[in-house]
């Protein structure tokens, strides 16, 4: 028997329980996986909560690294001590061991260690689609990511910057401002005393930008959609705030032909071609120093209640690892 959390009701932090399981052995296809370092996303507080539903009794998280302990037949591309990582479904990597279909699972180059890629392949993968597929950015164009300080809008800062690109970041603290900026922001504004859309008009000479990207949802919808220059992209990618009200297609029109997508990471990475590429990617970034991980809080996978309570009183900072 191994530990892992599960939850089979939905609520707050405490319903997810510390318990035993049984893993078994890989079938046809499949690894075993003793797992090293699990990530921590604001999807599974949507999970737990029952705003994204899924059959219960479950488990959650969606990312981590460790090492391939078994390897079922038909599997030729890893082998028993691989070191590996991934990001699927369905939610169940809060765990010390796991099986998974093969080609859900990425072999980890030697540069990136296993704490940073359990931080990253959710929330790095995320950030590539973001700016290098959803919306492709290029040098010379300004940016508006909410949320900057978080997972997610650290690497996006980063990386945006090392394309090239002004960066302009929402936060909520003088002490995260600190921290975007640190991490590529040339723009950090503090949501909870400045309008942000008045800043951006002021940034941006009173253009707007040709993207926002936006995890924060209902509380900053339509302010985001007044910082977009004409013909430019909303692009929801969560709902922290609560989800989005239902879409008037007049206020894309009347605010200069606006584009909007709810992109999703598993559509991104559906094709296995695609999920390689993005991943060599990502660590290939991370590897040459351009992007940084930011593993700001750690805590024992048991513990896992007190780390949501933190990400959902958006305490937390950057990246946020969960130790079996």
């Amino acid at each position: 028997m191994t530990k892992a959390i599960r939850y089979d009701k939905t609520g707050g932090p405490e319903v997810m329980k510390w318990v035993d399981v049984d893993v078994g052995e890989p079938g046809e296809g499949e690894v075993r996986l003793r797992q090293t370092a699990c990530g921590l996303n604001y999807i599974d507080v949507y999970f737990r909560t029952g705003l994204y539903p899924q059959p219960l009794p479950a488990g959650l998280g969606m990312e981590a690294a460790g090492e391939v302990t078994a390897v079922g037949s038909g599997v030729s591309a890893m082998k028993v001590g691989d070191r590996v990582a991934y990001v699927a479904r369905p939610p169940g990597a809060y765990a010390q061991e796991r099986v998974l279909r093969a080609d859900q699972v990425i072999k980890l180059p030697d540069a990136i260690s296993d704490e940073a890629a359990a931080s990253i392949m959710l929330q790095g993968l995320t950030a590539q689609y973001l700016l290098r597929r959803t919306y492709r950015v290029k040098a010379g164009d300004t940016i508006l990511i909410q949320a900057a300080a978080g997972g997610v809008g650290l690497l996006v800062c980063q990386w945006a910057k090392a394309l090239g690109a002004t960066v302009i970041g929402t936060v909520g603290s003088d002490e995260k401002a600190a921290i975007a900026k640190a991490h590529g922001c040339d723009h950090p504004i503090v949501y909870t005393r400045e309008d942000f859309t008045a800043r951006v008009r002021e940034i941006t000479n009173g253009a707007g930008v040709p993207v926002v990207y936006d995890s924060i949802g209902k509380d900053t919808y339509t302010k985001s959609l007044d910082c977009l220059a004409p013909l430019g992209m909303f692009v929801s990618f969560g709902n922290a705030s609560g989800p989005l009200p239902p879409l008037d297609s007049s206020e894309f029109a009347g605010r200069g032909s606006l584009f909007f997508t709810r992109p999703t990471l598993f559509t991104y990475i559906a094709k296995r071609a695609d999920y390689e590429a993005m991943a060599a990617e990502l660590f290939d970034v991370v590897s040459s120093g351009k992007v940084k991980t930011s593993i700001n809080q750690r805590y024992a996978l048991k513990d896992v209640g007190q780390a949501h309570a933190g990400l959902e009183a958006r305490k937390t900072t950057g990246s946020t690892v969960l130790i079996p």
